[in-house]
């Protein structure tokens, strides 16, 4: 539990530290140029990410020191978050996979077809470029994604522990 534990929490601060530094930088550009309200949504739900985080790092601190109660809010803060999550974590490994499966296709597209900035289009005019951009998504997605599912095990491993030190 102990290496489990380790991952999880270099994880956390990373998901913690890069998803907070993206959402901060890019609520001062929305709330700056007006954007709908599609936008702020997206950006209500990636802030699921840097709270399950924040709340896993509670976690840890318990389980790293017993003497460190776990606040009441956390598990239900882990749980609840962490679905909104995982369910990122998820879609984002997916849109990676996809975009490294179909790299090719996607560079031989119309220009047009391509939504975004210049540079924007010529990054996912070259297959490498759409590779690049597909790695990343699917390295963010399994970063996400397995913080969560160690969170959760974490969580359910200090209440195991928890009742047999009651009982």
């Amino acid at each position: 539990m102990k290496i489990a534990l380790k991952v999880a929490t270099v994880l956390s601060w990373f998901n913690l530290v890069w998803w907070t530094l993206n959402i901060v930088s890019s609520l001062s550009s929305v709330t700056a140029f007006g954007a709908p309200m599609l936008m702020l949504a997206l950006l209500v739900l990636l802030a699921s990410i840097p709270l399950n985080a924040y709340a896993s790092l509670q976690l840890h601190k318990s389980i790293r020191r017993p003497s460190v109660k776990l606040s009441a809010q956390t598990p239900i803060g882990i749980r609840f978050v962490g679905l909104a999550a995982q369910f990122l974590g998820l879609i984002m490994t997916i849109v990676g996979i996809v975009l490294l499966l179909n790299a090719t296709r996607i560079a031989t597209m119309p220009k047009d077809q391509v939504a975004g900035t210049a540079e924007m289009r010529a990054l996912l005019s070259s297959v490498r470029g759409i590779r690049f951009v597909g790695g990343f998504f699917l390295f963010l997605g399994l970063c996400v994604s397995v913080n969560v599912v160690l969170n959760f095990r974490l969580l359910r491993w200090y209440y195991l522990v928890k009742q047999s030190d009651v009982s």
